[in-house]
């Protein structure tokens, strides 16, 4: 019987990557305004070029830009870039719609519940404080903390062992198969991804290895299947 749930936060809880554009290509029109000598689609390839680089948990990306640019930091453009940012960020965040009462029925169901997340603590701890969420978890665990991201057993071991949970006793619910997925069933967790699909070699990945994954196609299937 699952006693604790964990959950990954970007595109699982509330969707990450339908804000995190919006919000870019607005800081980016507001440094152009400004005077950043670069049309929209050359800043915008620019940002995503820098983001795959430095990975979106930097938080430093538009002193990265300017100093691209212009060869050194442009501190205006740069608090021109982050306000913006995260104004609009904090506008569009949102919730997916099943969210809220798929916790309130696990917690009312005595299921533990823990955040398992690649980035740093204290901006994931940000995201589920705006978001309303930070009360229903007993512990948020990081790969800052760990020393390690997902996939690696490290990151799902120290949630594990923080909350004193057994790992046949714990699922893991995140949208990437990779790093979700295969994380947790390597470290011998059930798991349920949401909101993403399969690949063909990813289903028989899991019948070959006899996984225990189960997939959704949105979050408030999670308390049917426990």
């Amino acid at each position: 019987m699952i006693k604790a749930v964990f959950f990954d936060i970007d595109d699982t809880l509330y969707d990450t990557s339908g804000f995190a554009e919006l919000a870019r290509k607005a800081a980016l029109s507001t440094m152009i305004d400004a005077g950043l000598p670069l049309s929209h689609k050359e800043a915008y390839s620019l940002l995503r070029e820098i983001i795959k680089e430095k990975g979106s948990n930097y938080d430093k990306h538009f002193n990265v830009l300017t100093k691209r640019v212009y060869g050194e930091e442009k501190p205006l453009l740069i608090a021109l870039g982050m306000i913006t940012y995260h104004n609009v960020k904090f506008a569009l965040l949102r919730l997916f719609p099943d969210t809220m009462s798929t916790l309130i029925h696990l917690k009312k169901n005595n299921y533990q519940l823990g955040v398992i997340s690649n980035g740093l603590t204290i901006k994931q701890w940000e995201k589920l404080i705006r978001l309303g969420l930070y009360h229903f978890f007993d512990d948020v665990v990081t790969s800052q903390e760990a020393g390690s991201e997902k996939p690696d057993r490290q990151i799902f071991q120290m949630a594990l062992d923080r909350m004193g949970c057994q790992a046949n006793k714990s699922v893991m619910v995140g949208n990437k198969f990779s790093d979700d997925i295969l994380g947790a069933t390597n470290a011998g967790m059930s798991a349920i991804l949401v909101n993403s699909q399969l690949t063909e070699a990813e289903k028989e990945q899991i019948k070959k290895e006899e996984l225990d994954v189960k997939v959704v196609s949105d979050i408030s299937q999670v308390k049917n299947l426990l």
